[in-house]
C-alpha cells in the first residue's frame, strides 16, 4: 500500500469545503458568498495542482 500525500490529501479536502461553502452560500442567497467560496476554491485548486506538478518533476509522484 502506498503513502499518503498529505498535502494533497489536504488540498482535496480543502477544496470540498469550498465546494459546500458555494452550497451554502447558494441556500442563503448570499452572492457575496458565492463568489468568494468560487473564488476561493479556484485558488485552493490551483495550488493543489502546482503541488502536484512540482511533487511529480521532484519523482515524489
Amino acid at each position: 500500500m502506498k503513502s499518503i500525500k498529505w498535502p494533497l490529501l489536504f488540498f482535496a479536502l480543502a477544496s470540498a469545503a469550498c465546494m459546500m461553502g458555494t452550497g451554502i452560500a447558494i441556500s442563503y442567497r448570499s452572492i457575496g458568498g458565492i463568489l468568494a467560496s468560487l473564488a476561493a476554491l479556484v485558488i485552493v485548486m490551483g495550488f493543489g495542482f502546482t503541488t502536484k506538478k512540482k511533487m511529480r518533476e521532484q519523482g515524489k509522484l
